[in-house]
């Protein structure tokens, strides 16, 4: 066992980027669950001795608690329980349906009415609980309508990834990126609201467009959806009102950051704290997603396994030399891998990898710098999750719940869509960086 250890420390980097690999193609194989593999991954990096799991003094820098990110973990379960709460008063289905009644029927409108709430709720919620939030509204509407509801479903997808884009909160990628460069929820607000709005609205013409053939119905069935009965959507009031205002401080929290400097994990875990008083907590945290948040836990483990050994800053300085030290090429190379690897793995263990990499480039760059490079890596990771079914669990769920109630939506068709999108969205995307930091 010594010498295991010995030959262990002595190709460190080797044995911490080969368990990274090797977790990386599992999870893209999705064979086994994410978590097991993560906690696999975890587990063998602290037996090989790649982290200290013992908290002694001579070895408390590389004791692994330190490399797991809590204000992440922190933000993730506090919305979590916030949400979960929140949605169970009712209060965002009614909001969907007054939204429905708004665009009295007319479905190209309905489509576009369901894409922009799916897009904003997506911001604040993370997108699979939005994208099952508002499934139930569509198959209704289109029910309705007698329209098929595979091009809101599709479109719903793409939006909720486009939506998560532009806040801390809207997207597991922006709480690791957020956390690892410091930024505050008003930062993403600034930097990227304008430009996930203008990808949105041209994702939904676009689509409009492309489905405008089968967004037809009569007027008998237009007025079905313009006078759809609201008044059950609500279960609890009480508990409706009370989540609304918890929530909506808990934003308030969030934009205010910068003037009171209370950690955003902080303010969430008070809004979460609140609201379970008036709650039973052993069944508000049965529906915590445990296999997400041990999923990070895992992951942060085996990443830094990868730093520790100096891993992440030999890919740092390799990143740098293929730049040759050019923030414009650092860039670009950083938007587009970003955007295409995010479509084909999980865009939470890649940004989980990138990040560590991207903070040991600011130490040597500097911040000003690689301010650009997080803004490239959160556009990226974020919006490349639209490019395939399996690019974001929120794609999976949509097309998994549409194929049990009988409307298919298969691999390849889904990709046409998702490239398409996905392709403008990171050219949109190349064109802001540029204009706001490179020029």
């Amino acid at each position: 066992m010594e010498t295991l250890h010995a030959f262990i420390q002595q190709n460190a980097v080797m044995a911490s980027a080969i368990i990274l690999v090797v977790a990386y193609i599992f999870i893209a194989w999705e064979k086994i669950s994410k978590v097991t593999v993560a906690l696999l991954g975890a587990s063998l990096t602290l037996f090989l001795g790649l982290l200290s799991s013992d908290k002694k003094p001579d070895d408390l820098v590389h004791y692994f608690a330190n490399y797991i990110d809590f204000n992440v973990i922190f933000l993730l379960v506090s919305m979590m329980i916030i949400v979960h709460i929140s949605a169970s008063s009712g209060v965002f289905r009614w909001l969907a349906n007054e939204i429905l009644k708004l665009t009295k029927g007319k479905p190209k409108l309905v489509l576009f009415a369901l894409a922009v709430f799916t897009a904003v709720a997506s911001a604040f919620l993370d997108n699979v609980t939005t994208v099952i939030l508002v499934m139930p509204v569509t198959f209704a509407a289109c029910k309705k309508l007698d329209v098929n509801p595979i091009p809101f479903l599709i479109t719903e997808i793409l939006c909720s990834n486009i939506g998560g884009t532009s806040t801390l909160i809207g997207d597991p990628p922006n709480i690791i990126i957020g956390s690892a460069a410091g930024f505050s929820f008003m930062d993403f607000v600034k930097e990227l609201t304008g430009i996930v709005v203008a990808i949105m609205l041209v994702a939904i013409a676009i689509m409009i467009f492309v489905f405008r053939k089968q967004l037809k119905s009569t007027p008998e069935k237009m007025a079905e959806v313009a006078q759809i009965d609201n008044s059950n959507s609500i279960t609890s009031k009480t508990l409706a009102i009370r989540s609304v205002i918890v929530l909506a401080l808990v934003i308030l929290g969030f934009v205010t950051h910068d003037i009171t400097h209370i950690p955003t994990y902080l303010v969430a875990m008070m809004g979460a704290s609140f609201l379970l008083i008036f709650e039973k907590p052993h069944k508000i945290l049965m529906d915590v997603e445990w296999n997400t948040i041990f999923f990070f836990i895992g992951l942060f483990i085996i990443i830094g396994g990868l730093e520790a050994s100096g891993g992440i800053d030999l890919m740092a300085k390799w990143l740098l030399d293929v730049a040759n030290g050019s923030k414009e090429i650092m860039a670009m190379i950083i938007l587009w891998a970003s955007g295409i690897l995010s479509g084909i793995i999980d865009n939470i263990p890649y940004t989980a990898t990138m990040a560590p990499m991207l903070a040991t480039i600011q130490t040597i760059e500097g911040a000003e710098y690689t301010r650009p490079l997080w803004w490239c890596l959160s556009l990226g990771a974020c919006l490349g999750g639209n490019m395939t079914i399996i690019g974001a669990a929120a794609n999976v769920i949509v097309c998994e719940t549409a194929n049990k109630d009988g409307f298919k939506i298969s691999f390849m068709e889904y990709l046409k869509y998702g490239v398409t999108i996905t392709l403008v969205s990171l050219l949109m995307s190349t064109i802001y960086i540029y204009l706001r930091f490179l020029r």
